[in-house]
C-alpha cells in the first residue's frame, strides 16, 4: 500500500511540474490598477487644459474595466475610446500605428471585427508583460487624445529607472546600438554611430533628438527627400535630399529634428558617435 501511494504521489508531482512546464506566469490589472490609470490621464487633462475626453480602460481581453467621461465630451466618445484601447490591446500596439497604416492605404484592414484605427488607443505594460490599454476620445485633437492616453498608461512606469553601466555604453557606441527600446513607452534612446554617410530619412511619427558626442557631419534638414520609399509605416528612406538646409555638426551640438522632417547625414568623419533619444 505504501509503495502504491508513493508511487502516485510521485505521479502527481511529475504531472504538476509537466503542466507548470506548459504555462507561464500572467499578470492581470486589477479595478484599482485601471483607476490609476483614468486618474494619471484625467491629471494630464486638466493639466493641458484639455476640453474634454473619454478614457476608457481595458483588460489584456479587450473587456470594460473602467471608464470616465470628462465634462464637455460628445456622445460617442465613449464608444470610441472603448474601441481604441480594444483595438490597442487585442493587436498589442498603439492605435497610431494602425491608423497610419489605413492613411497609407491599407484600407482592407478596417473590415476587421474589433478595430478602431484611430489615434489615441495604448497599450498598458507592467514588467514587459502587456496587462491591458487605455483609449482616449473628445480631447482637443488625435494628437492629445494620444497624450491623455499615454500619461495614463504611463501610471506604471514611475520608479522604473534605467541605469547603463559604462561598458554597456562604450559597446554601444562602438558597434552603433539601441541603449533602450522603449518598451511600450514613447521613447527610445539609440548609442548611435555612423563611419559613412547614409540615407535621408522621415520619421512621421517620432522626433529626433540629437547629441553628438564626437566627430563632425554634413546634416541635411528639410528640401525634398530623392526616391522615398516606405520601409515602415512610419519611416520613409531615400537616397539623398533636394534643396533643405545643411549645417556642420560637431561635438557638443544638440539638434531636435521634429516629426516628419526629411534629414540626412551627407557626409561623416570616420567615426562620427552620438546620441538620439526618439521621442513618439
Amino acid at each position: 500500500m505504501k509503495v502504491r501511494l508513493l508511487a502516485a504521489a510521485v505521479w502527481f508531482i511529475a504531472m504538476l511540474a509537466a503542466a507548470g512546464a506548459q504555462t507561464q506566469p500572467h499578470s492581470s490589472l486589477t479595478l484599482d490598477g485601471a483607476n490609476r490609470v483614468i486618474q494619471a490621464a484625467k491629471e494630464y487633462a486638466f493639466k493641458v487644459h484639455a476640453p474634454g475626453g473619454v478614457i476608457a480602460v481595458v483588460d489584456d481581453g479587450g473587456n470594460l474595466m473602467a471608464l470616465e467621461r470628462l465634462d464637455g465630451t460628445f456622445a460617442a466618445g465613449a464608444n470610441i475610446s472603448i474601441g481604441k484601447a480594444r483595438t490597442a490591446v487585442l493587436f498589442k500596439k498603439p492605435t497610431k500605428f494602425f491608423e497610419e497604416i489605413v492613411k497609407n492605404g491599407r484600407v482592407s484592414m478596417v473590415t476587421l471585427n474589433d478595430f478602431t484605427p484611430l489615434q489615441g488607443g495604448v497599450p498598458i505594460t507592467v514588467d514587459g508583460q502587456i496587462v491591458g490599454a487605455v483609449g482616449v476620445s473628445g480631447a482637443a485633437s488625435a494628437q492629445q487624445d494620444e497624450e491623455l492616453a499615454l500619461a495614463g498608461a504611463a501610471a506604471f512606469t514611475s520608479g522604473d529607472v534605467k541605469i547603463f553601466q559604462p561598458a554597456d555604453v562604450v559597446d554601444g557606441f562602438a558597434k552603433g546600438a539601441v541603449l533602450f527600446d522603449g518598451q511600450g513607452r514613447n521613447y527610445m534612446v539609440h548609442a548611435s554611430r555612423r563611419t559613412e554617410s547614409g540615407r535621408a530619412e522621415v520619421h512621421t511619427s517620432d522626433a529626433d533628438v540629437i547629441y553628438v558626442l564626437d566627430g563632425e557631419a554634413e546634416f541635411v534638414t528639410g528640401g525634398t527627400v530623392v526616391a522615398p520609399a516606405h520601409i515602415a509605416s512610419d519611416e520613409i528612406r531615400g537616397s539623398g535630399i533636394d534643396g533643405g538646409s545643411t549645417t556642420k555638426l560637431t561635438k557638443g551640438m544638440v539638434v531636435i529634428v521634429p516629426p516628419n522632417t526629411p534629414h540626412w547625414f551627407k557626409s561623416v568623419t570616420n567615426p562620427f558617435l552620438y546620441y538620439v533619444v526618439k521621442v513618439r
